[in-house]
């Protein structure tokens, strides 16, 4: 077997396969051991008809698109190794009706390849780091969230809602004189101000207090998950049986320490809170600068993005877009159905995103190598020793869940190659 490549515009070249008699008449032989085995003749088991009378029987040409099954795969494979190219799509196949068992048979693969960028200014890459400040405001709104959590539920016996209380509710939904299916509850805990209901309706509700009722008037989004109501406007007759109000704890040096034991008091909380908070900050504004960096090195870079790998990484962003929904407790279809929303359409809005992903994962490779930055075997095994820690499993337990060290290696160099931008950029404060 041969194999030429001739680049062509952009990133698409045609690589042109040229496979010998023998290994077509080869090719020829696993199709009919396979064809035979499922086909049964009168007078012999499956499987052991013979070669000259099958093909008498149903043509030697009922062997080719077998054939090609076995031969194009294998025959591409070795050529693009021969022609040391990188497909980043899967080929455009032509000349396969060229193929005659006894002779030699060529084909070619239009094929989209990985770009190599023309890499533009990414060493001195001026950018401002974003300032890290814990405002005292930041601090009580922290505590009162965590006060919050501990707050306890006490009946209101004749004041009205207010944002915030709970108000235990009766209530069932009419369109027009008829009531529809799922629109009824009993003894229904709304927390006000929680956005759990449809727009509008928790807001109609304040100002109620227990025993009273009220016809509170809704209109259902137009991508409501149930058709037969979206868009349509609807009147829930509503009952408040009881009205419960949110009674935060005193926050003293005690219940400090209830909030978290490793301090002695309120102001030893405070300090911590400031000093966690700033850490992160301190880390997001890390990560902003990291991220400017990337994305202006990518910027400069002059190379088109292949659809293929758009459409790659679009396939990921889906697939753990459905991951994060399953922790959730949904999955993809739900969320599908819920949100009126079609693969076609959630793929629509991860498309720029992916281009943006792929970009910069080829600008990131294209700045590496031309700056020979590698993953050590030192910088691989403080890797995985980290990892190991992390995950309470062994080194080799790690390598094997990974299948190897190959994409470690990958990520690490990435990491130093955005630790090499940051290095070499004019950072200013």
């Amino acid at each position: 077997m041969s194999a030429k490549w001739e680049k062509q515009e952009g990133n698409i070249g045609t690589l042109t396969i040229e496979v010998p008699a023998a290994e077509v008449d080869a090719a020829m032989d696993q199709a009919f051991k396979k064809v035979v085995k499922q086909i049964n003749v009168p007078g012999f088991r499956k499987g052991k008809m013979p070669r000259k009378m099958f093909e008498q029987r149903f043509g030697i040409e009922s062997l080719y698109q077998d054939a090609l099954e076995i031969i194009v795969p294998d025959s591409y494979a070795k050529a693009i190794d021969e022609a040391g190219i990188m497909p980043v799509d899967y080929p455009e196949i032509s000349g396969t009706e060229n193929f005659v068992h006894g002779q030699d048979f060529t084909f070619t693969a239009q094929v989209t390849v990985k770009p190599e960028p023309k890499l533009g200014d990414y060493k001195g890459l001026e950018v401002a780091k974003l300032p890290v400040e814990v405002t005292e405001e930041e601090v009580d709104a922290q505590i009162q969230e965590q006060l919050a959590r501990k707050a306890e539920l006490e009946i209101k016996e004749d004041e009205a809602i207010v944002e915030g209380d709970t108000a235990v509710i009766d209530f069932e939904g009419f369109v027009g004189e008829e009531a529809f299916e799922g629109g009824k509850g009993e003894d229904y805990p709304l927390e006000i101000g929680s956005g759990s209901f449809i727009p509008g309706f928790e807001e109609q509700v304040v100002g109620l207090k227990t025993g009273e009722a009220k016809d509170v008037v809704v209109t259902f989004p137009e991508e409501y998950h149930a058709e037969e109501l979206a868009g349509k406007e609807a009147t829930f007759k509503v009952t408040v049986k009881e009205v419960k109000t949110k009674v935060l704890p005193e926050l003293n040096d005690e219940f400090a320490k209830e909030l978290d034991p490793e301090v002695e008091g309120v102001e030893a909380l405070r300090a911590k809170i400031k000093e966690q908070t700033a850490t992160q900050k301190q880390a997001e504004s890390d990560a902003a600068l990291r991220d400017e960096l990337v994305e202006k090195a990518a910027e400069n870079a002059e190379f088109e993005v292949p659809t293929g790998m758009v459409n790659s990484e679009t396939d990921r962003m889906l697939q753990e877009f459905g991951q994060r929904l399953q922790t959730q407790g949904m999955n993809l279809d739900l969320y599908y159905q819920f949100s009126g929303q079609t693969e076609e359409d959630l793929r629509g809005q991860m498309k720029e995103e992916a281009e943006s992903r792929v970009r910069v994962s080829l600008t990131l490779e294209a700045i590496a190598e031309a700056e020979k930055i590698e993953a050590t075997e030192t910088d691989i095994e403080a890797e995985l020793e980290k990892m190991a820690a992390q995950f309470n499993m062994t080194k080799e337990q790690i390598t094997g869940a990974l299948g190897g060290t190959a994409v470690l290696e990958n990520d690490i160099k990435i990491q130093k190659t955005v630790e090499f931008l940051v290095e070499n950029a004019k950072i200013t404060e």
